[in-house]
């Protein structure tokens, strides 16, 4: 493949291509300042608040391996090419989106756009560099600017917000779009791709409806007022459409995930890490957001401020992983790891931020680094246990792993804030009938459900909201806390048992 672009060209295909990559990531998280704002914009509920975060990994975590799989057969070039024009064409959609529900919509076509180019940046970056001490560092650099750019997230969308409306997150796509494009078209090399192979679209979508029946029941579920039988029906739904797709990953000649990875328990214990972990990066850090702007009155910039310790944390952690685990042992790092984070989570749960100093500051880097480091640990074990034929479906299975957890980490703590939320909030005297059960459901709900009544009303039922969001926001980062606490025993077992293979798998 060298041949087909002079030698020197790889770092200016490099730097186009992160940068291609740049806007996807910041996507993850660019939201979670601008939820205030578009809540009340779209009058959306808690539940549609939930969708419109989690639609995005979630569709992405279904397509990434069958979207990879396409563009080793049609090449990489026209996949990227072609995915980032549906990302920027349905940003500018999401941006001007009039319902919560054209939101989510977007948002979700926003996902198959992501879907098509992310796995195209590195199997561009792989052709692109012979030499695997530089293409080392490239994979480095690359890593460095997805966790920059969820360090840019919050910041971005609170820079943004300080001057326009909540559309504009999305709008900034497109001029950044305009100059990476025609570069990527001028840059990258061409390549037809091998035409061979099968493509595993079908079980994709079965992952992806099964995932999206589980979580719609389990949101709709586990609100105020209980379960119903459609939340019920919807869920076996679900849960069967998951065991099919198990099924056919165990019987099928071209599995989407290869499953027997499963086998092994450091690659097992890696996937619940990567699950686990960055479920908590992202449901953590929206949960403050929204306590910071909605209970506290902070500005989206202020907020972006306050997480951004966390952020620039969180994007140390990882190179500082893979020295770690070489020097001590990656099974004291993944579990030193998952015990801080579940100290800095506890010591967030009975902070208040009304009075934020050194040692929320502390609470926070401590968090971003111990989390980090955890997911790079997640990796290391997988990627290490893995054999070498297999490093690509490991590979596959980790990526998916990654934006699921994130997905299902803002599910569980949305529906876990919404329920300790309902039984925690008290209505003042003279709230109708009719607006109650709306009241109950989340802070945005109740804030939705306050500008519908007069001034009188209004504001006891907010400040009743947000001490109630206060209450369940501290409940909430307990229960991630303890759970982490748990995971750390359980990974600390489970890697005793390969820690002579340790050395090896950092080398990789």
């Amino acid at each position: 493949m060298s041949s087909s672009h002079p030698p020197g060209n790889r770092w200016l295909i490099l730097l186009v291509v992160v940068l291609a990559y740049l806007p996807i990531v910041i996507d993850m998280t660019v939201l979670h300042i601008a939820v205030p704002s578009l809540t009340l914009s779209l009058g959306a509920s808690g539940e549609q608040v939930l969708w419109i975060i989690d639609i995005y990994p979630l569709i992405m975590a279904g397509l990434l391996v069958p979207m990879g799989t396409l563009a080793d057969r049609i090449g990489s070039r026209p996949m990227l090419l072609t995915g980032l024009l549906v990302f920027v064409g349905m940003s500018c959609v999401a941006a001007y989106a009039p319902t919560a529900g054209a939101l989510i919509a977007a948002r979700a076509g926003m996902a198959v756009g992501a879907a098509m180019a992310l796995p195209c940046t590195l199997a561009i970056i792989r052709r692109a560099f012979e030499s695997p001490k530089e293409r080392g560092i490239a994979l480095g650099l690359w890593g460095t600017v997805a966790s920059a750019g969820a360090a840019l997230g919050p910041l971005v969308g609170g820079a943004l917000l300080e001057h326009y409306w909540w559309g504009s997150v999305f709008l900034i796509n497109l001029p950044v779009m305009l100059l990476i494009w025609p570069l990527a078209y001028v840059l990258v090399p061409r390549d037809s791709g091998s035409g061979s192979g099968g493509w595993k679209i079908g079980q994709a979508l079965l992952l992806i409806a099964g995932i999206i029946a589980s979580v719609h029941a389990l949101k709709s579920g586990l609100k105020p007022g209980g379960p119903s039988w459609v939340s019920g029906v919807t869920l076996l739904v679900g849960v069967l459409l998951l065991a099919d797709f198990v099924r056919r990953q165990l019987t099928s000649a071209e599995p989407m995930l290869d499953l027997s990875l499963f086998a092994r328990p450091a690659i097992r214990s890696g996937l619940i890490m990567a699950l686990v972990v960055s479920g908590a990066l992202a449901g953590t850090e929206l949960t403050i957001a929204q306590e910071l702007q909605l209970v506290l009155g902070r500005t989206p910039l202020q907020a972006g401020l306050f997480l951004l310790p966390l952020m620039i944390a969180a994007g140390v952690g990882g190179p500082l992983a893979g020295y770690l685990a070489s020097l001590v042992g990656l099974r004291r790092v993944a579990t030193t790891a998952l015990l801080c984070s579940a100290i800095s989570l506890a010591g967030l749960g009975f902070s208040d931020f009304r009075e934020a100093g050194l040692v929320v500051i502390g609470l926070l880097v401590l968090l971003g680094l111990a989390l980090s480091i955890g997911l790079t640990a997640s990796s290391i074990a997988i990627m290490g246990a893995a054999p070498v034929s297999k490093a690509g479906a490991a590979g596959a299975l980790e990526a998916t792993g990654y934006e699921m957890g994130t997905g299902l980490g803002i599910t569980a703590f949305g529906v876990l804030l919404s329920s300790v939320y309902g039984a925690a909030i008290h209505l003042p005297g003279g709230v109708p009938e009719a607006v109650k059960d709306q009241a109950i459901r989340s802070l945005s709900d109740t804030l939705v459900a306050a500008e519908r009544l007069d001034a009188t009303l209004a504001a006891p039922l907010a400040q009743a909201g947000r001490e109630a969001f206060s209450a369940a926001h501290g409940a909430v980062l307990l229960s991630a806390a303890t759970l982490l606490a748990g995971l750390a025993v359980v990974v600390f077992l489970s890697l005793g048992k390969e820690e002579g293979s340790e050395p090896a798998a950092v080398g990789h």
